[in-house]
């Protein structure tokens, strides 16, 4: 008899330990973080300086913004994008962590031409993602974008930050 009220004992407890934890996921909620306009992004045909696209953008020019990226988001309208600028021109390595939908990565040098892509990269994958060649800035649009807008390396962005 002693047995079995320990026992009983036992799973009453590791039942509301269960739902203790059940409850305590169910409170880390977070606000959804959205889009913050900090700029305008132009990009140009090489051959014709024609313009190709418009997007409003964010910046991520901080280390904290360069980490996060756009991690924790459900999505990004067709016009918009994140530019990441680094202070130096290097090889530069991303990966799609925490990062809920697809993307082009467009890697753009120095002189502002777009050098390298990693395109259609996919959800909550932690494979790295090189510009295959050194780098300033990284464009991140919807995946299939960089297609849809013919771009090409050799093409080149102009951006402005808001006032």
């Amino acid at each position: 008899m002693r047995n079995n009220k320990i026992y009983l004992l036992f799973v009453v407890c590791f039942v509301i330990q269960l739902s203790c934890k059940e409850e305590a996921k169910k409170a880390i909620k977070t606000a959804p973080i959205t889009f913050k306009k900090e700029g305008d992004l132009r990009i140009l045909q090489k051959e014709s300086d024609s313009l190709l696209t418009v997007l409003d953008i964010e910046i991520a020019d901080s280390d904290y913004e360069r980490e996060t990226g756009l991690m924790y988001r459900s999505s990004m309208e067709p016009n918009q994008g994140m530019l990441f600028v680094f202070e130096d021109v290097a090889m530069h390595y991303f990966y799609m962590k925490n990062t809920e939908f697809p993307l082009d990565l467009i890697f753009v040098d120095d002189q502002m031409k777009i050098a390298s892509f990693q395109k259609n990269a996919q959800p909550l994958k932690e494979n790295s993602l090189p510009s295959k060649v050194p780098v300033k800035y990284v464009l991140e649009v919807n995946a299939g974008l960089a297609d849809k807008w013919s771009l090409a390396v050799g093409d080149s962005i102009v951006y402005s930050k808001a006032p």
